[in-house]
């Protein structure tokens, strides 16, 4: 397999586009077309990490943060990226990070901690915005059923737990092929009328590509009529954070000690108890002090998340506990993760598991 083919499975879990705007995911470090003799998995691209790919021949290192997270004018050694990246090259290894497109995945960063934590029946926190998209097209009526199943089975018209959905209406259709045109109805320099079906369906913005093909392979005309508009419909199946419930309710202080043992947390720094027990626990992975308001909105009664500046507390406001338990350790599971979905996926393939350390926070 090549690096190539191993990031098309890692696209199938966490499509980039996916990706929020400021990031910097894909394929940082490498040629695309080289063969992987072994996948190295981690949360972070250090040296140490680089070493560790080196010792165990394996040339694909996929990391959850990406090295290089804005652009690099020099490669001297200076710091660190640099270094990471001086020596993955001179040893021939592939970098490939998927960061905030793993955050915005349903199955990814968010889903891992409230498996870990045994939260039940997680909904996305914060739906990601901007990501849904409508086709309208026309097509002679004897044709519409055959664009519409390949606009289907390309992947469009899902909605929610529904698949298939569309809208088609009937009307009729004009035009006039010029001198070098082949149309498939009508004749050339006349003008035609048809009867057609206008369809329309709405799909997530990652596949419009494969879209376009499957619309463009199936329609009969020589020249495809449609439109793409953007949507401000929310995606309730992509973005950031979860928010689920705990089979059993707890305490506070019992949910909190209880968190912090089971997230290897050395710290739990957290704002004011309230009294109450806790059920609904909302998540958000890494840095996620923008997802208060949302816990607020969805009624969670606890918010587990990292990076919480002082006065960020305050936002409690009495509605809820933030437990702010530190970003590696939101972050720590992501890495089993990503190897228990490339070993299933490529079951015969070499994965492993780093087995360096990389968080950079240390406590007395």
């Amino acid at each position: 397999m090549t690096v190539k083919d191993i990031a098309k499975i890692l696209e199938e879990l966490a499509p980039l586009p996916h990706a929020e705007g400021f990031d910097n995911v894909g394929l940082l470090v490498g040629d695309p077309n080289m063969p992987v003799k072994g996948v190295l998995v981690t949360l972070d691209t250090l040296e140490n990490v680089v070493d560790e790919a080196i010792e165990k021949k394996h040339n694909l290192i996929v990391s959850f943060h990406p090295i290089i997270f804005s652009g690099l004018k020099k490669l001297t050694g200076r710091t660190y990226v640099e270094r990471v990246v001086m020596k993955a090259i001179a040893h021939n290894i592939a970098i490939y990070s998927m960061h905030t497109a793993l955050d915005n995945s349903p199955m990814g960063v968010n889903a891992k901690i409230c498996e870990v934590l045994g939260i039940q029946n997680p909904k996305i926190l914060i739906p990601k915005t901007g990501s849904i998209r409508k086709l309208t097209t026309y097509a002679p009526l004897e044709d519409a059923e055959k664009v519409k199943s390949a606009l289907f089975k390309a992947g469009a018209g899902e909605i929610g737990k529904y698949s298939n959905c569309s809208f088609s209406t009937e009307g009729v259709g004009s035009f006039k092929a010029g001198t070098n045109a082949n149309p498939s109805v009508g004749e050339v320099g006349e003008l035609h009328l048809e009867k057609e079906a206008q369809i329309n369906v709405i799909y997530s913005f990652e596949k419009e590509s494969n879209l376009l093909k499957a619309l463009f392979g199936a329609h009969p005309y020589e020249e495809v009529a449609y439109e793409i508009v953007a949507l401000e419909n929310v995606n309730q199946d992509l973005g950031m954070g979860m928010v689920g419930e705990l089979k059993t309710e707890m305490e506070e202080q019992t949910f909190l000690k209880q968190l912090k043992k089971t997230m290897n947390a050395s710290v739990v720094r957290h704002s004011k108890l309230l009294g109450k027990k806790v059920k609904k626990v909302a998540v958000l992975g890494g840095s996620g002090a923008f997802a208060i308001a949302a816990a607020k909105k969805a009624r969670a009664d606890v918010l587990i998340t990292s990076d919480l500046k002082y006065h960020q507390f305050y936002e409690a406001e009495g509605q809820l506990v933030i437990a702010d338990i530190g970003h590696f350790e939101t972050e720590q599971f992501t890495k089993d993760l990503l190897v228990d979905y490339l070993t299933k996926k490529i079951p015969n393939f070499a994965v492993s598991l780093s087995e360096s350390i990389t968080n950079p926070i240390k406590y007395l």
